[in-house]
């Protein structure tokens, strides 16, 4: 009688890819960058006859979403905005909302020219520093420090609430980047721009992560968003590339989906940037476990 060999096949190798970086992320980053500058220098140019007619209504109160979040008890009680503050941040606070419920933080990620521009820093931090970068701070301490956000977002909305005024603008290092010349920025505001970056040498994106009260208002939307940041356990090799990347210190290789407050939605660590496994870390609707 012959006796039948059984052959076990060997379990399916994790497809790997590799593909060029996309490009698009890089190009919206710079878009709204330069927008943001030229609508700043914009004053600047009519003075000298050169102004773009298009431009000329705006300003960065007006196109700020962050105006219209210390907005809100103003607008509920009195049923107007604060003082320097456009209709037009209130629109764009709503429209970031929507994009936040069901994005996540894209607004952090992809548009914020502040968010940009620490990154940028942070290249050169990352060519001095090499694989140290972004790990300076020790994670027991670096778990508390980002929830300092929320404590500023509490003290911003309450002194902003009881004294009508846009107190933020003295203390907010993105209006001191882009309006450094004029006698409008307060001192306080050029410190903390220097500061953040000085620290942006070493750590990635240290005002978003430790002290931006808006990205604090929009991280929230991270635990009930539609579309979140998965990783499939099946096909995961464990290489840890997605944890590498994320320029917010997120440990995503520890859980199916990305829930943590501090997530902007750049998508560095999907299988389309670092993960190195075709379909395993990704943008998507179904289900997935809490980390």
């Amino acid at each position: 009688m012959q006796q039948q060999i059984l052959i076990k096949k060997p379990s399916p190798v994790p497809r790997t890819i590799k593909k060029p970086k996309p490009w698009y992320r890089s190009a919206v980053q710079s878009f709204f960058f330069v927008l943001v500058a030229l609508i700043s220098l914009n004053k600047v140019l009519e003075e000298a006859g050169m102004a773009i007619p298009f431009l000329s209504q705006a300003s960065l109160h007006a196109i700020c979403p962050f105006g219209g979040v210390v907005s809100i008890y103003k607008f509920v009680t009195v049923g107007t905005l604060i003082q320097k503050i456009h209709e037009s941040a209130f629109i764009l606070m709503l429209i970031a909302f929507l994009l936040a419920i069901a994005f996540g933080p894209v607004i952090c990620g992809w548009v914020c020219p502040f968010g940009t521009f620490q990154e940028w820093t942070g290249k050169i931090g990352r060519k001095i520093f090499g694989k140290k970068y972004n790990h300076y701070v020790p994670v027991k301490i670096d778990v508390y420090f980002r929830y300092i956000r929320y404590i500023i977002l509490a003290w911003v909305v309450y002194v902003t609430a009881t004294t009508a005024k846009l107190m933020f603008q003295d203390i907010d290092p993105y209006f001191a980047l882009f309006q450094f010349w004029s006698d409008e920025v307060s001192m306080t505001a050029l410190i903390i721009l220097g500061v953040t970056i000085t620290l942006s040498l070493f750590v990635e994106r240290p005002y978003c992560k430790y002290a931006c009260p808006y990205g604090a208002v929009l991280g929230i939307f991270n635990l009930f968003r539609i579309f979140k940041v998965r990783r499939t356990p099946s096909s995961c090799i464990d290489c840890k590339a997605c944890d590498q990347v994320c320029p917010m210190n997120i440990s995503v290789s520890s859980g199916t989906a990305v829930l943590s407050h501090q997530c902007i939605s750049c998508m560095k660590c999907t299988s389309e940037n670092a993960c190195p496994v075709a379909e395993t870390v990704e943008l998507s609707i179904k289900g997935g476990a809490k980390q």
